[in-house]
């Protein structure tokens, strides 16, 4: 399954704006901003925060198991972008205040996470030592999760899933993410990205207080696949290749914190005549093909989540979206307040079976299988 959930806090600290909080702006930003000659290097980091303790339950209790981590952000008009280059987040080291400021502010705000402070200017705590030795931020080490970009896409996927996972093994205290380029902590060094002369470009994300469809959010991927088929048989080869596909009771609507099993049905068009057997070809139930996690992209089936306006896909075909069976037939669980509500989804499937041998065949379904989520 994948299931998502969104940031409680986020901002950018700038490093040329000193203790101005940025904690209300829609965008994030990853600056690398400099002289015409190369010097006077100012940079920008991201600090986002997510609340992991229904996530820590749901392990707990055996709900999600051996889970994969990815942190998304969408693109804001990225400008200036070099051809190749990574971002990286680490776990911060301390915690932080959002703020209410924006970095246009005129009088900028001061209260709230920024480049010098933790806090802001009342409290004025610094990010590390006893007088503010390091600003930008503070982070550990010891984990990190990093994404190279290439010029076409500036979307981010990161896979952070050992950061995560050491905050809910208590390792580390979870105070959030700090997205940024390679560097020290006061950009100093000129080997890295942050600190070299190279113009790399201004990365711009959404970030949670955006008006667009577009917030960050942490992505939760587990197999959660169980295969039990009863007294079923298996739909042969001559039936996978000229598959009927639809969805059982699919309803219009969904609430946002409904958690739904969908049941699929896939039978053959021109089901062989039995007359030793008195139902109906075209309502007996037969199960689709199955797969395995040591095998993701080969046989299975497997189903994918689309917006219907900006046709862009929430959940991929992958680990997460493995269909099940039991003695009834196929079916696959979703939880749906970890998609926005207030819009349409659509489901899409593919049927992969034979697959690394001459006779795999691909087929993938996608008869308006819509729905909303609603409030």
């Amino acid at each position: 399954m994948n299931y998502f959930i969104f940031p409680d806090i986020d901002t950018t600290i700038y490093e040329a704006s000193g203790s101005s909080n940025a904690g209300l702006d829609q965008i994030l930003e990853v600056r690398k901003d400099m002289s015409t000659s190369g010097g006077n290097i100012r940079v920008s980091r991201i600090l986002m925060k997510f609340d992991l303790n229904e996530v820590s339950k749901s392990i707990v209790n055996g709900t999600i198991t051996n889970p994969k981590y990815y942190l998304n952000m969408y693109d804001a008009n990225s400008q200036n972008l070099s051809t190749s280059q990574s971002l990286y987040a680490y776990p911060i080291s301390g915690s932080w205040l959002e703020g209410q400021g924006t970095a246009h502010d005129d009088p900028i705000t001061k209260e709230g996470a920024s480049w010098k402070y933790r806090d802001g200017l009342t409290q004025k705590t610094f990010w590390s030592g006893s007088s503010g030795e390091n600003e930008g931020g503070a982070w550990y080490t010891s984990s990190f999760g990093s994404q190279s970009f290439q010029y076409e896409t500036s979307d981010m996927r990161m896979d952070v899933t050992p950061i995560v996972n050491k905050w809910l093994d208590g390792t580390h205290p979870n105070e959030g993410f700090i997205v940024k380029r390679s560097g020290s902590y006061e950009n100093q060094d000129t080997n890295t990205d942050e600190g070299s002369t190279d113009r790399l470009g201004n990365f711009k994300f959404f970030s949670r207080q955006t008006h667009t469809i577009y917030p960050p959010k942490l992505e939760i991927e587990w197999f959660d696949t169980k295969w039990s088929t009863g007294s079923l048989s298996a739909l042969s080869s001559t039936e996978l290749e000229d598959l009927v596909f639809y969805m059982k009771s699919l309803r219009p609507e969904y609430k946002e914190k409904s958690k739904v099993k969908f049941r699929i049905v896939g039978r053959g068009r021109y089901p062989t005549k039995s007359y030793s057997n008195t139902s109906s070809e075209y309502l007996t139930a037969k199960y689709l093909p199955s797969g395995s996690v040591e095998n993701i992209g080969g046989d299975g089936t497997y189903y994918s989540v689309r917006d219907t306006q900006t046709e862009d896909v929430i959940i991929p075909y992958g680990t997460g979206s493995m269909v099940s069976c039991d003695s009834t037939g196929n079916y696959f669980n979703l939880w749906m307040n970890g998609l926005q509500s207030e819009r349409y989804y659509k489901f899409e499937f593919k049927v992969i079976s034979g697959s690394n041998t001459v006779d795999e065949t691909i087929q993938y379904y996608d008869d308006d299988f819509v729905f909303k989520v609603v409030r």
